[in-house]
């Protein structure tokens, strides 16, 4: 007896001396990425943060443009993400990064923009601003280089199995959006690669590689008034834009609530997702949409604790324009139209009744780790003030205040903008035979990509079809 009650105190202590190293950490990583960068801009109006860390044997360079997949021309989709492959269309650069600067060079596209990534050190600083010089200033859309990165780019997207994860997650976004942007797959198809022409790339570097649509990131062991001078004399060059493209489009139509259900070589396991549409990254409510999506899964994992076995996610995805707020799982596909339900009854459940304080106060512990994990490497911190140029957003540690107090009346309004008027999107990707006779007649479902037959007076067969390839108006 007295044994037990010397370890409950214990077992509290070691508890409290967890928190306390678990926050101790935070706080040191926290006021690292809260310090504010220096910032400067260039007579191209390129603007520069600066951040000088003179013990640092290297220097990290990001240079985000403004402008990414959304901006596909129709049809044409990957487009831009070629146009980032063709900025450094010879090997031996990249090679030179990771074998003789034992750094990096990557360059990634999303919706909203190309960002280059450069890497190494910083005693070549000058020669690495000489690189990126050549690459966005000497762009080389050369018809040799088109052809040989296209082709390569079509070649990856045909030989390369696509995971049934992957199938489901472009099958969502098609879903709810349709033919906006975001309902396209960033780095396009077989088919639409093939259609991307030199002139569709020429057009798209004279729309969007100019220094007024760009913000540049430097960190490192490098003096800003160095870094500077060599920016001027090697970007300076870099001829400005007389407009800059306004991320406008048309509103997307109301999305199918029919659950969808994909034809896919499968085990006992289908893979399922549950959308509704979200917020922009610039919206206020962008870190209560965050919180509710935390809120979200452990919700869904206690309605439905056979999600634990394998992957499982929710989370709200934010652009420069309203994304969405997705929840997925891979289950037995028996368990298909119970775990929709309980996905479902989730969501009624954050606008029906306020949270529970102790349950917020754990969805923020648990967001507030995340978020200093993602920034407590140099690539992280650098990547969040470009974040915060993007999207128009509060500082780091602002950011970090304002999440602190959200309270439950937040969680429960926000979770009412996501879910109450917004139509919710479905998808199950699975046998499509089992999947039909498990969700038909409680939930209305659409087929595709199964045989199915039509009446037998008539014995005719309609054709199999496929995942159909979303195209902008």
């Amino acid at each position: 007896m007295n044994s037990i009650l010397v370890a409950r105190p214990l077992r509290k202590l070691s508890i409290a001396l967890c928190l306390m190293c678990l926050f101790g950490g935070w706080q040191m990583t926290y006021s690292q990425s809260s310090t504010e960068p220096e910032t400067e801009k260039l007579l191209n109006s390129l603007k520069v943060l600066f951040w000088t860390r003179p013990n640092d044997q290297d220097v990290l360079i990001k240079l985000r443009i403004h402008g990414g997949a959304a901006f596909d021309v129709a049809g044409k989709d990957g487009g831009m993400a070629i146009l980032g492959d063709i900025l450094f269309p010879d090997p031996t650069t990249r090679e030179f990064f990771t074998e003789d600067m034992s750094g990096r060079l990557d360059v990634d596209t999303d919706y909203d923009s190309i960002t280059i990534t450069l890497q190494g050190r910083a005693n070549e600083f000058v020669k690495i601003v000489e690189i990126l010089r050549t690459a966005i200033v000497s762009t080389q859309i050369t018809p040799e280089n088109v052809t040989r990165i296209r082709d390569a780019r079509v070649k990856i997207a045909k030989e390369t199995s696509v995971s049934p994860a992957i199938l489901a997650d472009r099958a969502i976004a098609a879903r709810l959006f349709g033919n906006f942007p975001y309902g396209r797959p960033v780095s396009g198809s077989a088919e639409s690669l093939a259609r991307v022409d030199r002139a569709d790339l020429l057009l798209a570097r004279d729309r969007f590689l100019n220094p007024n649509n760009a913000t540049l990131v430097v960190v490192g062991g490098v003096q800003k008034n160095r870094a500077i001078r060599a920016l001027r004399q090697l970007l300076g060059s870099w001829r400005k834009s007389e407009t800059i493209v306004p991320a406008t489009f048309r509103q997307p139509d109301p999305p199918d609530t029919r659950t969808l259900i994909i034809s896919a070589p499968a085990d006992k396991t289908a893979e399922l997702r549950l959308a509704s549409r979200g917020l922009s990254q610039r919206d206020r409510d962008i870190a209560t949409a965050r919180l509710v999506a935390v809120i979200a899964r452990k919700r869904w994992e206690t309605l439905s604790p056979e999600l634990t076995r394998n992957p499982m996610f929710v989370r709200h995805e934010g652009h420069v324009l309203p994304g969405m707020f997705v929840m997925g799982a891979a289950v037995d596909s028996l368990l298909v139209e119970k775990t929709l339900k309980s996905a479902r009854d989730v969501l009624k459940s954050l606008i029906a009744a306020p949270v529970p304080i102790s349950e917020l106060e754990q969805a923020k512990t648990e967001l507030i780790v995340q978020l200093a994990k993602e920034t407590e490497r140099l690539d992280g911190v650098a990547t969040a003030w470009l974040d915060i140029d993007t999207f128009g957003l509060p500082s780091i540690g602002e950011q970090n205040r304002l999440l602190n107090a959200v309270s439950v009346s937040d969680v429960q309004r926000v979770a009412g903008r996501l879910f109450a008027d917004n139509p919710t999107a479905s998808v199950v990707l699975g046998d499509s035979k089992q999947l039909k006779a498990q969700l038909e007649p409680a939930v209305k479902i659409e087929l595709i990509g199964e045989l199915e037959a039509r009446p037998a007076d008539k014995q005719e067969t309609k054709p199999a079809t496929t995942i159909p390839v979303k195209k902008p108006d």
